[in-house]
This record gives C-alpha cells, sequence and structure tokens, in this order.
C-alpha cells in the first residue's frame, strides 16, 4: 500500500513524517534521520490499519 506522506525537521533538529489515511485520521513518525523518522511512521501505520483496517481510500 502507497500512502502519501510528508517529511520535514523541526526546530529542534528532529525529523518528522506525516500521513493522512482520510480526513481526521492519520500517523505520524519521529527520528533522528528520516529514514528513522520513515520507519516509525510505517510502523504507526501498520499498527492503525491492523486496529482499523485500511481505508476505502487507499485501496
Amino acid at each position: 500500500m502507497l500512502v502519501p506522506y510528508t517529511i520535514e525537521q523541526d526546530e529542534n533538529g528532529v525529523w518528522c513524517a506525516r500521513a493522512l489515511l482520510r480526513p481526521g485520521t492519520g500517523a505520524r513518525g519521529e527520528g533522528e534521520t528520516p529514514d528513522a523518522a520513515l520507519a516509525d511512521l510505517r510502523a504507526a501505520l501498520t499498527l492503525l490499519t491492523e486496529e482499523f483496517g485500511t481505508p476505502a481510500e487507499l485501496m
């Protein structure tokens, strides 16, 4: 499943990755590097879809 995401570095140097699954429902990941933030985001998305299912918008 491909999920659009954004990634940026905050003012403290932490990388933040965000993905919106549907309006009002999204996930966030953080890390010391862009790759770490994306790995954290993937883990959050996995947990979210396991608990609530994959949104129809992404199928």
